[in-house]
């Protein structure tokens, strides 16, 4: 049986430019978006608005599905990511950011290709994604709860 890790990740584009957080991952800097598991209890939205918040301190406010990424790790784990674009707002730079991020930064698709170290795969994909197809509706997103 597959265990699958459920996660989020916020693409945010302002001025050719998306918003990333730099990451202190076994000793090396590595670039991602903002992005973490589904807590217990959490729908995927406020997964993602969380997320951004506590990674990035902005507020983020989804505005469409870019995809789901079914990622097989070669030491077992699986990771289903759900990729959502929208916009952010309410910077506050006072607000310390979760660990182990070390800071964000604005980078073009450009530089975020020739970048040496991306977190993953999915932190390209999903920008190209977002940038070749439409956005899905965030009505294609159900919360199904379980009244058992």
């Amino acid at each position: 049986m597959v265990h699958v890790e459920l996660t989020v990740a916020a693409v945010v584009a302002r001025a050719s430019r998306y918003l990333v957080v730099e990451e202190a991952i076994n000793d090396q800097r590595v670039i991602n978006q903002p992005a973490g598991h589904v807590e217990p209890g959490e729908t995927i939205l406020e997964a993602v608005i969380r997320e951004t918040r506590e990674e990035s301190a902005w507020q983020f406010v989804p505005e469409g599905l870019i995809g789901l990424y079914y990622w097989p790790h070669a030491d077992g784990r699986t990771t289903l990511r759900i990729a959502l674009a929208g916009y952010v707002q309410e910077h506050d730079p006072a607000r310390p950011l979760d660990t182990p991020i070390v800071a964000t930064h604005w980078l073009s698709r450009q530089e975020l290709a020739q970048h040496p170290s991306l977190r993953s795969a999915l932190v390209l994909r999903s920008i190209e994604d977002y940038e070749r197809y439409p956005l899905m509706s965030l009505d294609r997103l159900t919360h199904i709860q379980d009244v058992s």
